[in-house]
């Protein structure tokens, strides 16, 4: 009797450490590490300030005489980024002291990101184009592309 106890007993005891075994092993997630985006790309100014989705923008830091107005930003991911705006520009008549400010409709595009030189952990957007609506400065294309400056 007392054989068949501890055969009992043993078989048990497989089983259980044999059910435990399964239920960790079916229970465990795969370590996985969380899968973390890097922050996006930023717009540097004049004043060397990163930015993101801004509502203006100097473009002649020198002057003043062109910048970018009232930006309704569609998009900005990690390679590109799109708004819409105003491209305000001094028409510099008869000189820019005593020009006058046009107002242009614009459709804004960032691109190429790179690492910025005054922090390389900091990606940001090195070409800005500008697509006319209908007007457009004298001496413009419909489609003006810049580097911006690093």
């Amino acid at each position: 009797m007392r054989g068949s106890v501890v055969r009992t007993a043993v078989t048990l005891a497989a089983g259980a450490l044999l059910t435990a075994a399964m239920t960790t092993a079916s229970a465990s997630p795969a370590a996985t590490t969380p899968k973390v985006d890097p922050p996006p790309p930023v717009l540097v100014d004049c004043q060397w300030q990163r930015d993101i989705r801004p509502t203006e923008f100097i473009l002649a830091c020198g002057d003043g005489n062109s910048r970018l107005s009232g930006l309704q930003w569609k998009q900005w991911g990690p390679d590109m980024a799109t708004a819409v705006g105003v491209n305000m520009v001094n028409d510099c008549k008869p000189y820019c002291a005593a020009g006058t400010f046009r107002y242009y409709q614009v459709t804004v595009r960032l691109d190429l990101p790179k690492a910025w030189q005054k922090n390389p952990q900091v990606q940001h957007f090195t070409r800005m184009s500008l697509t006319y609506a209908d007007a457009r400065p004298e001496g413009f294309k419909p489609v003006m592309t810049y580097p911006l400056w690093d």
